[in-house]
């Protein structure tokens, strides 16, 4: 991935030398990703850093994590929406307009890996679907929120394969608007080549 646009406060810089099969998430101090169904806070900066490193790139998520999108949002735009579902004639109905239904997640990223953009994948969720793509990626940006709020929904663990990379910031953190403190983690395995986030 070449150097992104933004300001310091918020640029991801990364430089890889293989295909991306990436993971992107945000989570609590306590790895918690989300409840009920959607994300438990708002953090519009989070946002953005996710249409940034997304975008241009085929996206695969499990159908609940398609549903937490609002109606107006999906398909994201700009990228191909891969969903994997076991629920059958799912793809056939209103609710999945715009996506590409596959029932493995196999299909899934292969499908992607085709797609325009396809030398980048990011598999955006939800537990599940982390579980059963962490082997097949080697990447991983991580949004840590300096919050502790419950969820039903955790971040998947990672083992001793994967190393921390780098921040944004190096140390403490950024501020939103909102007054959340947030930073920007990138962990990586095997020999990807990188440029820490400044």
């Amino acid at each position: 991935m070449s150097p992104q646009p933004g300001s310091p406060r918020q640029r991801a810089v990364f430089r890889f030398t293989q295909p991306i099969v990436g993971m992107i998430w945000a989570q609590t101090n306590q790895g918690v990703i989300g409840a009920d169904g959607g994300m438990p806070w708002h953090l519009p900066e989070d946002l953005a850093h996710f249409k940034r490193i997304t975008g241009g790139h085929p996206v695969v998520m499990g159908r609940k994590t398609w549903d937490s999108f609002p109606a107006k949002y999906r398909p994201l735009p700009g990228r191909t929406n891969i969903v994997v579902t076991r629920q059958p004639g799912w793809g056939s109905t209103p609710e999945a307009g715009g996506a590409v239904v596959l029932d493995s997640l196999d299909q899934a990223l292969v499908e992607a890996q085709l797609s325009p953009g396809g030398d980048e994948v990011w598999v955006l969720g939800g537990g599940q679907i982390f579980a059963q793509a962490m082997d097949d990626c080697n990447v991983a940006v991580v949004t840590v929120i300096n919050t502790d709020v419950p969820g039903d929904t955790q971040a998947p663990v990672m083992g001793p394969e994967w190393m921390f990379r780098g921040a944004t910031p190096k140390e403490g953190w950024h501020t939103s608007a909102n007054g959340t403190e947030y930073r920007f983690t990138l962990w990586a395995r095997g020999e990807t080549e990188f440029e820490a986030p400044e």
